[in-house]
């Protein structure tokens, strides 16, 4: 391509060759000729005049597609369909008289979007296993390591890096199950004609409603399809469309969540997105380590995110049996909502399988405000010991306003551990009483095990019944 001209970013910087292949017009094509192929052949079995000679002349030039032809036969004809429909008969002068016979232009437009979907639904689904088994790795690592949780951003009780991890995979869990429910349920239009009527082949068949059945099942059974749509008019319905563009906005949005909390944690210096030996952070500021993956997911996502609206507005503006709005902008934003979301999950695989995590400032992250957290135990073993709770309680109270405020004002450590040791109200506890609390794997809970028993019933099932993507090479990501 010329550098003169415009090159779309998702194909140019993003989306992997596999996924931009899947979109492109040799994989359409191609999927239009089988189409016709499929067509012919289950006419031929219910009887109409179509010979195997014929069918074996299409099936030998299934991917010889003259795009030049294709070209000259559209400028003249102004028809994608028909231009398409000359010059593969060009290519198969004893078949040019059955091709595409009693068929509408839908009948390959809209079956190809079905296939192509499914197809890059499947490669999506592979992706998000790829993803899980590197959290799936990184969860069980630092399944017991202790570090802050956080409500509205502000220090909460103790979580760990494992059991964080386990969230972000839960929601990928539930972008798989829409994804699996996508590929199953999708369904060809079939062979229904200008309305959705099937008069064309009911004429075809001479008023035999069987085989005008009979035909879409043949046809449905050929591309590797269980079923076509019930009724319809002219295209299937463009629900299907917001259907499977929800689903992948479901998938940008927990990449984003993802990614934003990795932004944060690399603010923290907690935990870091890899980062390449020679990698540049800042043209101006040579020390900056900028989350620029993490950014670039949550970039894609928030466009993946808008760009659903797109086939809901179309779905719900769809005039009768057919209208012709939703032509340009379907063939626009469905293929860049999958090329999008291909992207953000070649980012997210590349960040999952290189998380950088700092241990130590993690410790002392919590150390700073584990004493607070120990405070209520700290006050039931005194009560046990003989204390008044109520009292007890007041002192801490005031005792941690002059701890905080001894971190907050005075930028000194958290010394309420050391004030409660002063205060003779606490006197029936030792030092090493009140310092024995400040072990932070005191504080986690059941998180080692929630992560060990999630990663047992809930993850490793899904990589089991998915192995082959495991094996599949991974798209090398461009930074």
């Amino acid at each position: 391509m010329s550098k003169n001209a415009y090159e779309s970013p998702l194909c140019s910087r993003y989306a992997s060759a596999e996924m931009q292949y899947i979109f492109s017009p040799d994989q359409k094509f191609y999927t239009w000729r089988r189409l016709w192929v499929a067509l012919a052949r289950a006419e031929m079995e219910l009887g109409l005049p179509v010979t195997q000679e014929q069918i074996d002349e299409m099936e030998a030039h299934l991917t010889d597609i003259d795009y030049e032809m294709a070209a000259e036969k559209e400028k003249q004809l102004r028809h994608d369909v028909m231009a398409h429909i000359h010059t593969f008969g060009t290519a198969c002068p004893k078949a040019m008289s059955i091709i595409h016979l009693g068929a509408t232009s839908c009948y390959v437009g809209d079956n190809t979007d079905v296939i192509l979907m499914r197809q890059a639904l499947e490669l999506v689904r592979d992706k998000l296993v790829q993803v899980l088994n590197h959290l799936a790795a990184f969860a069980r690592q630092y399944k017991a390591l202790p570090t802050l949780g956080f409500t509205h951003f502000q220090p909460a009780q103790l979580v760990t890096v494992g059991k964080r991890a386990t969230l972000w995979m839960n929601e990928l869990l539930m972008d798989l199950e829409e994804v699996e429910h996508r590929i199953s349920s999708l369904k060809l239009l079939g062979c229904k004609g200008t309305t959705g009527t099937q008069a064309s082949f009911l004429e075809l068949f001479e008023g035999d409603h069987e085989k005008c059945r009979a035909l879409e099942q043949k046809i449905a059974a050929e591309m590797g399809f269980d079923a076509v749509v019930p009724v319809s008019g002219q295209t299937y319905s463009r629900k299907m469309d917001y259907a499977v563009l929800s689903t992948l906005s479901g998938i940008a949005q927990s990449a984003s969540k993802f990614a934003t909390d990795l932004r944060l944690l690399c603010h923290l210096k907690e935990v870091e997105e890899p980062f390449e030996k020679h990698q540049i952070g800042s043209s101006a500021m040579p020390y900056k380590r900028n989350p620029m993956r993490c950014e670039r997911i949550c970039s894609l996502a928030r466009y993946v995110m808008c760009d659903a609206l797109n086939p809901a507005v179309t779905a719900a503006t769809q005039w009768f049996e057919r209208t012709l709005d939703d032509s340009a902008n379907k063939r626009i934003s469905v293929p860049e909502a999958f090329l999008a979301v291909d992207a953000i999950l070649n980012i997210y695989s590349n960040v999952a399988a290189g998380l950088v995590v700092h241990e130590k400032v993690i410790r002392k992250h919590v150390m700073e405000e584990l004493p607070f957290m120990a405070s209520e135990n700290i006050m039931m073993d005194a009560v046990k010991k003989g204390g008044d709770r109520q009292a007890l309680h007041e002192r801490i109270r005031v005792l941690s306003q002059e701890a905080g405020a001894n971190v907050k004002d005075r930028g000194l450590s958290n010394n309420l551990v050391d004030l409660i040791a002063e205060d003779p109200a606490f006197s029936m506890l030792s030092r090493d009483e009140l310092t024995a609390h400040l072990e932070p794997e005191r504080y986690i809970g059941r998180c080692p095990e929630q992560v060990e028993e999630f990663l047992q019933s809930c993850v490793q099932p899904v990589l089991e019944r998915y192995a082959a993507a495991l094996g599949r090479a991974e798209t090398e990501l461009t930074v």
